[in-house]
């Protein structure tokens, strides 16, 4: 399939006339599955691809979706899906690399950094790390250099400031934390650059699912943090592409 560049590239030459430069273009917009409408110009309006949610849908389904959408986008990116899925897609993907602790699947190579700045993802505990790797491997995927930064939680304060230089150095941090969600204001009130604060589902029962700290991430004292949905790490790293590549 002809790139949008390639098309008016072609016209210009007189090599295809404009009637068939029409159908091409109207072509490359979006793939029609009948079970998806994939949105194939969401990079070019976006400066990133369409992405797969993985939970819900079939191996068949994803594998289809990704089949339309190999063309025009290097990785192919599928978030939240299970290891017993992704075994079902391996026949039909046998390239594709599964990320376990991210519960994502790449196809295609990682792009190399856009810029030599860095994302930094920081934990306060290991039981956040799923989210985390979501948000790190996607980030990577996006095209940036990540720097991991996990279980500096504040019930351990100490093992944060042995990090400092690493997070300060960022320019852009994402905060994941779950129990009471207290980390996002500590370092947010350590570094000057951007933060993107994850509550996650991590805790017991007062926790309500995430809910307590993402409470707590929204009333931070401290200022510069911009909070997402629980557990979603996805989010935060889409944000932090478009901030570490501006």
């Amino acid at each position: 399939m002809m790139t949008t560049q390639e098309i008016l590239e072609a016209v210009a030459a007189g090599q295809l006339s404009p009637t068939a430069a029409t159908a091409q273009l109207e072509a490359t917009q979006t793939a029609d599955l009948g079970f998806a409408n994939v949105d194939l110009s969401r990079q070019h309006r976006n400066g990133f691809p369409e992405v797969i949610y993985g939970a819900g849908k079939t191996a068949p389904q994803i594998a289809g979706i990704i089949k339309a959408m190999t063309p025009q986008t290097t990785p192919i990116l599928t978030t939240r899906l299970t290891a017993e899925k992704f075994a079902a897609l391996q026949p039909a993907l046998p390239t594709a690399v599964y990320h376990e602790a991210a519960k994502c699947m790449t196809v295609g190579a990682m792009p190399t950094p856009k810029t030599t700045d860095y994302i930094a993802v920081v934990t306060a505990g290991t039981s956040d790390l799923p989210v985390a790797e979501e948000a790190a491997v996607t980030a990577q995927a996006f095209g940036n250099r990540v720097e991991r930064v996990y279980d500096v939680g504040v019930a351990g304060i100490h093992r944060l400031f042995a990090k400092l230089d690493i997070i300060r150095g960022a320019k852009v941090v994402i905060v994941i934390a779950g129990m009471e969600g207290a980390l996002a204001s500590v370092v947010g009130g350590l570094i000057d650059k951007p933060l993107i604060a994850v509550p996650t589902s991590v805790g017991y029962g007062t926790n309500f699912q995430g809910l307590t700290a993402l409470l707590t991430m929204l009333n931070s004292c401290a200022s510069g943090i911009t909070v997402v949905n629980i557990d979603n790490g996805f989010g935060a790293a889409y944000s932090a592409s478009m901030i570490n590549q501006l």
